[in-house]
């Protein structure tokens, strides 16, 4: 059973009424998006907060909105995000993404998706929502996002690898290009589960060069690459 706090150098993530727990995606997406230059930031599905929170770490100028569907987690994930030292900074909004609306456009938005597609759904429905896509899918998470960013804005994402070529197509149709997509390996000879993706908006024609990224050289030993990624971050690091 998972821990019901998850604790990092500079906050700690309390997770008891949240259906995802803090994992590996969400902290990899988290310390992967490019927030250097965004002055507003958008995280969708936030769950316990955590990327909006280490986006608030990142960036010291920047406002970041948080999104969350299911009522439990967004007051959880406002919490956290109190307890942060970056509390100022940080506004969690319980509502469905596709009813959200903002007078100003977003620099970034940031999203660790719900990505079980006609997959068999556990009898909780509090986590089926945070993991299915039934509510929230690709082409509607993309177009609204479309329509909430900046001209160049972007749109990161952390999938299954298996998906990326709907994604990615579903994200060509609407008007996006790919600016970044790297590839997430477990170990040094293990196939690619996972890839984070950087659409950029209005450059449909752009398709990055694909990157490839190991996370440990052994079980609990981090590669030198994840350890940049991550040493801000993880308490072991």
């Amino acid at each position: 059973m998972a821990n019901n706090y998850f604790r990092f150098k500079q906050f700690t993530i309390n997770q008891e009424n949240c259906a995802m727990k803090v994992g590996t995606d969400g902290c990899l997406l988290g310390a992967w998006a490019r927030i250097d230059n965004c002055r507003t930031i958008l995280d969708v599905g936030c769950g316990t907060g955590l990327i909006a929170i280490m986006a608030a770490q990142r960036n010291s100028e920047a406002t970041i909105t948080a999104i969350e569907i299911d009522a439990k987690a967004a007051e959880q994930a406002a919490e956290n995000a109190k307890e942060s030292p970056w509390n100022s900074r940080i506004e969690i909004i319980n509502c469905d993404f596709l009813n959200h609306t903002s007078e100003q456009k977003y620099d970034t938005i940031i999203s660790n998706p719900p990505y079980f597609v006609n997959s068999l759904k556990c009898p909780d429905a509090q986590r089926n929502k945070a993991r299915h896509d039934d509510t929230l899918t690709s082409r509607a998470l993309l177009a609204h996002a479309y329509t909430l960013l900046h001209s160049g804005g972007c749109l990161s994402i952390i999938i299954p690898t298996d998906l990326r070529d709907v994604w990615c197509n579903d994200a060509h149709s609407t008007g996006f290009g790919i600016s970044r997509e790297t590839y997430v390996h477990t170990r040094p000879d293990a196939p690619s589960k996972r890839v984070l993706i950087e659409f950029i908006k209005g450059d449909s024609e752009v398709t990055a060069t694909a990157e490839h990224f190991t996370l440990e050289t052994s079980p609990g030993c981090f590669t030198d690459e994840a350890t940049a990624l991550l040493k801000d971050f993880y308490m072991k690091l």
